[in-house]
């Protein structure tokens, strides 16, 4: 595409909206960088660009006359489809797509992509280890951190760009077409933005809209699903992963072994207990990544070689210290009931866990129903605190291992007042933070600061 001297609405003044913008500065068009709220200057907007001379900030209301005005407009991912705005600009014509279409467009080099509910942030942190160690040119982006849009004018057609893709981003792509996409599971989330699982289902599947027979998509068989659409509804070559039986064909949990069953070969790749990663959810992570880079050509011995030296990501039932003989443990991430119920199941000891947050309609019943005798205490607070309580009586929890509080300050509080040698505590909210944090890692890094300094 084009984009020389193209007047393009950029829908965002976050850090996907500045990345979009600074890329189309670099591409030769005029970004047009548009925030809903009227009490920020557009000034200070302008202020993040590091050279503005070819865009402008308007705030408040959309510009009138969208069609004459605007050439494309590129939604930030925390835009919805079908907001009032966005409506406006469809309906005047002016194509829409998203920031990682736009980083698409304008980069180069194949793409390797990863999306689902859960687990996509430790397995593009895998598979971008794993291709860093057959090639220097190796670019990791996405919903992970690093804005596409700021690598794509950095990729050649030697690059491989590894992407972790959300469901939000997935939305607005019309050309995106990775060379291999993962597609780890599809659990509830999100429906606020999505309405209905039906809508959730389509839109993660969109990863492979572009994808034929000569691309491949890697699939969880044991998400029914992901089975059905891998059986009738894939455009691309299958590659299963299994944590729960054989495969003839992919590769699959064997006992505490990895195994891989693919294009003639028949091995071990490794034995679970090399790796630094816990849980049978991380080992369908790790089948995942070490599936997507086999199908890049990537050898076994070096798969294996990174796989059993990576270390867990940040804020995914991350270690944090051992104090008083209490073990902390960091699991921000976990910002659904699907991704916390990985949390508790990897927990050993009797836990006190530290859930609630911002509410997305999730229903917590199954995460409730996995405590089994793990949990403890089950400490709340935030907005769902008492929703999480209705819940867990519903199923049978005792009221009286429910503690409701204010604020994570004084959950973290209650727990170290209460925790004794051999307990764990286990901050896994199955809610997002918006509302008491600005996202699930500055959440974690409180914790974890907590933890260290408090303790």
């Amino acid at each position: 595409m084009d984009f020389q001297n193209k007047r393009v609405l950029v829908y965002g003044a976050g850090k996907s909206g500045i990345g979009a913008a600074e890329l189309l500065i670099r591409l030769g068009a005029r970004p047009v960088i548009y925030d809903e709220k009227k009490d920020v200057p557009a000034q200070d907007i302008l202020g993040k660009l590091k050279d503005a001379s070819r865009a402008e900030a308007v705030t408040g209301d959309l510009p009138e006359d969208p069609a004459g005005r605007f050439d494309l407009a590129v939604l930030s991912p925390g835009v919805p489809c079908d907001c009032e705005n966005v409506n406006r600009l469809r309906e005047a014509g002016v194509p829409i797509i998203g920031e990682v279409e736009l980083g698409y467009l304008a980069g180069r080099g194949r793409v390797l992509a990863i999306t689902g509910t859960n687990g996509k942030t430790t397995t593009t942190s895998l598979l971008g280890e794993i291709m860093k160690a057959v090639s220097p040119d190796v670019f990791v982006v996405g919903n992970i951190g690093n804005a596409y849009t700021g690598a794509a004018a950095d990729t050649t057609p030697g690059s491989t760009v590894v992407a972790e893709i959300s469901s939000f981003q997935l939305e607005t792509i019309r050309q995106f077409r990775p060379a291999v996409s993962a597609i780890l599971n599809i659990t509830e989330d999100h429906l606020n933005r999505h309405h209905t699982m039906e809508e959730y289902i389509r839109v993660k599947e969109r990863i492979t809209l572009n994808q034929d027979r000569s691309d491949t998509c890697v699939l969880n068989y044991e998400d029914p699903v992901l089975r059905r659409f891998g059986e009738n509804g894939c455009p691309a070559r299958v590659f299963w992963f299994s944590s729960k039986r054989e495969l003839e064909d992919g590769i699959f949990l064997d006992g505490s072994l990895i195994r891989m069953r693919r294009d003639g070969i028949d091995e071990i790749l490794l034995d679970v207990g090399d790796l630094f990663l816990i849980g049978e959810h991380n080992y369908e992570n790790v089948m995942a990544a070490a599936a997507a880079a086999w199908s890049a050509g990537v050898p076994l011995d070096v798969i294996r070689d990174v796989c059993v030296h990576f270390r867990p990501v940040a804020h995914r039932i991350e270690y944090v210290d051992e104090k008083n003989g209490v073990i902390w443990y960091n699991d921000s991430k976990g910002t659904n009931p699907d991704a916390a119920i990985k949390g508790i199941l990897a927990m050993k000891r009797p836990t006190f866990l530290i859930a609630g947050g911002y509410d997305k309609g999730s229903d917590y019943r199954e995460w409730i129903r996995s405590f089994g005798d793990r949990v403890r205490m089950l400490v709340l607070e935030g907005a769902t605190r008492f929703d999480i309580r209705d819940a867990a009586l519903e199923c049978g929890f005792p009221e009286e291992k429910i503690v409701i509080l204010e604020n994570m300050n004084e959950a973290m509080d209650y727990c170290r007042d209460h925790a004794v040698s051999g307990d764990a505590v286990l901050l896994s909210p199955a809610c997002a933070s918006w509302g008491e944090f600005p996202n699930y890692e500055v959440r974690g890094e409180v914790f974890k600061n907590y933890v260290r300094e408090k303790i």
